[in-house]
């Protein structure tokens, strides 16, 4: 499996956290950025990860930004991403069984980087669960503003 990581500056630090104990299972990475811990825009971050997933060079995504907000609200303007953002376990393992996220979205400000490296295993790892979960998929997409491309 290819994972698409992304993050900004503020969450540059978990990103390379991350990025080592994926390769240490095996998980091939495909980093879109921030290379430092110098300023930048998480949207750039967001829309390259985004688009390794559309183009289907990578299956999942992570991004990672201060609060986790503004990387949730830029990957889920594209039709086919969900992007989930979660501060625990828990909600990382209930974003995938229940909703099937494709993007992990993190709060760099708000958990240690081990936290985020435990939250993407346990994300990983989950499966989801279908049937009335997809149902309720299902209708997220019938919801009008982001169509499918066809």
């Amino acid at each position: 499996m290819k994972i698409a990581i992304g993050a900004d500056h503020r969450g540059y630090l978990h990103k390379e956290s991350i990025q080592a104990a994926l390769g240490t299972m095996g998980i091939e990475v495909i980093d879109v950025g921030a290379y430092s811990d110098e300023r930048s825009d998480y949207p750039d971050f967001a829309v390259a990860a985004v688009n390794t997933i559309l183009k289907g060079e990578a299956a999942r995504g992570i991004l990672i930004c201060g609060t986790g907000i503004g990387m949730s609200i830029a990957a889920n303007r594209f039709y086919g991403i969900y992007a989930g953002l979660a501060w625990n376990n828990t909600v990382a393992q209930k974003a995938k069984e229940e909703d099937n996220i494709n993007i992990l979205v993190l709060p760099a400000d708000f958990i240690s980087q081990q936290e985020s490296v435990e939250m993407v295993s346990t994300w990983l790892t989950a499966p989801f669960k279908g049937g009335h979960y997809q149902d309720r998929i299902n209708k997220v997409e019938e919801i009008g503003g982001i169509k499918s491309p066809s």
